[in-house]
């Protein structure tokens, strides 16, 4: 009984209309009560309730379905089931990953009690024993190294009341230096850490924004593939600056969506929640932008981390670095929800892009489409993009997309193998707003090597910031604040490659320099506006016109 109710509350789920409420509910009140035999069952009716929270269809339907999803940590299925679903991201399940610098501290911060180290990891024992002397009073690491303790039983004997999770990262957070070198020695050590469930612990079961709009219909699910150009001349609703504290709940939002999924993006890791925003596409879908902090900004492209929200619901998340009017996408659809409508939510991201950060050029790198990445070759992912309008540009990538075209026009039933969708990964796949004025791809290695050369044809490096002040007509940095200062320093030396710079005017090298302090200011989209009224700049800088 309970496994035929799943399935067909798995039919049910999106639908909408004339009885399909009823059925819901019906169906939704019967697997609250019901014990499921497996751990499959259990996922997968986590996994419906996910899409339906996104999908409600109505306000009594989304009631019915955040209270199971409320309790679903006390259900005794899951309870029973709770270590064949660990790293599943459903509540009351641990979470067990090689979290990185930035997510570590997060979680050591928020979750204390809960971070601990993964012990079947005897690497990672080998790597503390050695680190573990660095990162204590003098007294203690003489001691260790006369008892040559293996890691975990050194952490033990120093933590106290602190769980080995925790005191190794807090240890690390410590020591000296900057969070260049924190990370680097925390990233040597490589442990593996088990984040146990608590009850506010990072899971997909609990994600969704509190104050993102919702919205109810009985409208099917739009199924079909957008037109991407008309989109693009469609805008978003509105766009809200978020306070201090909704962009910190935006943040976590994203960082939790990574931690329950086993993974990490720059974008939210380093997420800024003075530099957040709220995009209301209306219908219930929205997305949510956060810059990274000022000291891990990158030196040309700006850096979003981006949620897309369905009634509230991440079903999406994007990493956007942005090189003036060219966008690189790192782009993943939450496999929960790539039943709904990925092309079209995709197609509105594009859009939100375009309208609010003024993208006019879309671009995935192969590892996206699946090079070195074997999702993005079961999933399809280069057709999925094709099929939005993307085209490669590289010759012999465009030879193997043509043969395919053959014969998929020979045989409409042709399904490209494995190894042809790697051949085809093996380039950039771009979309143009406008394909009589291609916008090229930033040549970030060409401005890396200028730099280089420059600077090692000068005796002393350090002359770059003279000189740079020199040309820039900057007299002094005093008011300027601390993360426009490294900025500054970022930037000079590239400032000393510009073609001609010195015989620019007056008023344009002036607005380079305010270019150079809004890449540290608060938002970088004050920085990518200014980059982009900068027709000079982009052009020597990246060949944008």
């Amino acid at each position: 009984m309970a496994a035929r109710d799943l399935a067909t509350l798995e039919r049910y789920k999106d639908r909408f209309g004339a009885g399909a409420a009823e059925t819901k509910l019906v169906l939704l009140a019967r697997l609250d009560r019901t014990r499921l035999r497996t751990p499959r069952q259990v996922e997968r009716l986590h996994e419906t309730l996910c899409f339906m929270r996104a999908y409600p269809g109505d306000a009594v339907v989304l009631a019915a379905v955040e209270h199971i999803l409320e309790r679903f940590a006390d259900r005794a299925d899951l309870r029973r089931l709770r270590n064949a679903l660990a790293d599943s991201g459903i509540a009351g399940a641990a979470i067990r990953f090689r979290f990185f610098w930035p997510s570590a501290l997060w979680l050591a911060g928020r979750w204390p009690d809960h971070l601990i180290l993964d012990r079947s990891d005897g690497d990672a024992e080998d790597a503390i024993a050695r680190a573990l002397p660095l990162l204590v009073t003098p007294p203690e690491a003489a001691a260790l190294r006369e008892l040559d303790l293996p890691g975990y039983a050194a952490i033990d004997r120093l933590r106290g009341r602190e769980t080995d999770g925790a005191f190794l990262v807090r240890r690390v957070a410590a020591m000296p230096g900057d969070t260049f070198t924190r990370e680097a020695f925390f990233d040597a050590i490589d442990a593996s850490f088990e984040l146990a469930p608590g009850k506010d612990t990072p899971a997909r079961t609990h994600a969704k924004l509190a104050f993102a709009p919702v919205a109810f219909g009985d409208a099917p699910i739009r199924r079909g593939r957008p037109d991407l150009r008309a989109e693009l001349v469609r805008p978003p609703r509105g766009v809200r600056r978020l306070s201090r504290i909704e962009g910190t709940r935006v943040v976590e939002l994203g960082r939790a969506a990574m931690a329950t999924r086993s993974r990490d993006i720059d974008g939210f890791a380093y997420g800024d929640a003075r530099d957040a925003w709220l995009v209301d596409d209306g219908d219930g879908l929205a997305f949510t932008l956060n810059g990274v902090v000022p000291e891990r900004r990158a030196v040309v492209p700006a850096t979003y981390g981006v949620l897309t929200l369905r009634n509230g619901v991440p079903i999406a998340y994007l990493q956007v670095d942005l090189a003036g009017r060219s966008a690189a996408l790192s782009y993943h659809a939450f496999a929960s929800f790539r039943g709904g409508e990925v092309a079209c939510t995709t197609a509105r991201m594009l859009t939100m892009l375009h309208h609010v950060l003024g993208a006019r050029s879309f671009t995935l790198d192969p590892y996206q489409l699946g090079k070195g990445n074997d999702d993005g070759i079961e999933s399809g992912a280069w057709w999925f993009y094709y099929k939005l309008g993307f085209r490669p540009r590289a010759a012999a990538v465009r030879r193997v997309m043509r043969s395919e075209l053959a014969r998929l026009q020979a045989n409409p039933r042709h399904r490209s193998r494995p190894a042809t969708l790697r051949k085809l990964a093996e380039g950039h796949l771009v979309f143009d707003a406008d394909p009589r004025h291609p916008v090229p791809l930033p040549p970030t290695a060409r401005i890396g090597l200028r730099v280089a050369d420059s600077l090692a044809a000068r005796s002393d490096r350090e002359d770059a910031a003279r000189a740079a002040m020199r040309l820039t007509g900057v007299r002094s940095l005093a008011g300027w604040g601390p993360g426009e200062r490294l900025a500054w320093r970022n930037w000079r030396p590239l400032i000393l490659t510009l073609p001609r710079v010195s015989r620019w005017s007056a008023s344009n090298r002036r607005a380079l320099v305010r270019i150079v302090r809004a890449k540290g200011g608060v938002s970088e989209t004050d920085f990518v506006r200014r980059l982009n009224a900068h027709s000079l700049l982009g052009r020597v800088l990246l060949g944008q016109r």
